[in-house]
């Protein structure tokens, strides 16, 4: 029953057949019984959706859902619409999640551990990764990925330089309501939940604990080389106005 389902793992896929198994696998066993992985597949031509019938078939907590074909905001968009849980976790189809991930962020949820220097118990948090290059895990290219990106919260901060990250974000459900649907102007959804998160719900947490192995290759739909400055006002131009636009949608709504 949906009201049962404490976790659920929205992950979007295309086209990563290579890579599939090991990160469900990493997701699966940090699952309880009544948790679910919430699996869009964006029209994979590789045999990845074929992988993951074979996964829906042996565990009831796989969900295989046909993607919209719109692109990844838009896909994401459709796995975390179709989601049930009451905290709701980002996942790409190619990283590793480490043993303990699913354990940190839930008690960064509740406000323990690294949580404990925060005033109440946060919306969305944000947890650190290792980056590694291609098929090996242990080939380590970066400590620290939030450090890359100068992570932390804060609405005005990550409108200039975003530092969240996607495949390293959870958040409550209660959320759903204010980020969908994403709007498809944007650049990266992962800002989008970040920044309406801590402007409707307070601060979101940052723990600088790597939870997560982000695997580099040359399909990687994300890049971490820096836009032309061109680019990047327009970005923020765009991101301003849509996000002006959906508090806007949410004042009238409480008058």
């Amino acid at each position: 029953m949906v009201g049962d389902i404490r976790i659920s793992v929205a992950m979007i896929t295309y086209n990563g057949a290579g890579y599939i198994r090991e990160q469900v696998d990493s997701i699966l066993c940090q699952l309880g019984e009544s948790d679910e992985l919430v699996v869009s597949d964006d029209g994979s031509t590789d045999g990845t959706a074929s992988i993951i019938q074979k996964y829906q078939q042996d565990d009831q907590r796989v969900r295989l859902l046909e993607g919209p074909r719109q692109g990844l905001k838009k896909n994401m968009e459709h796995a975390i619409a179709h989601t049930r849980g009451a905290y709701i976790f980002l996942a790409d189809q190619d990283d590793i999640w480490m043993p303990h991930k699913v354990k940190r962020v839930m008690e960064a949820f509740q406000g323990k551990g690294h949580n404990r220097h925060m005033e109440g118990k946060p919306y969305v948090v944000v947890h650190d990764a290792q980056v590694f290059a291609g098929d090996d895990a242990k080939d380590i290219l970066m400590e620290s990925f939030l450090q890359f990106r100068n992570g932390g919260a804060g609405v005005v901060k990550n409108m200039v330089k975003n530092s969240y990250i996607g495949c390293c974000m959870a958040f409550r459900r209660e959320l759903k309501e204010v980020i969908l649907p994403i709007p498809s102007r944007i650049e990266m959804h992962d800002q989008w939940i970040g920044i309406l998160g801590d402007s409707k719900f307070g601060k979101s947490c940052f723990l600088w604990e790597p939870l997560l192995l982000y695997r580099r290759h040359d399909a990687n739909n994300s890049k971490m080389e820096h836009y032309r400055i061109g680019k990047m006002l327009r970005n923020r131009l765009v991101f301003f106005g849509c996000f002006f636009v959906r508090m806007l949608h949410f004042a009238i709504k409480k008058t």
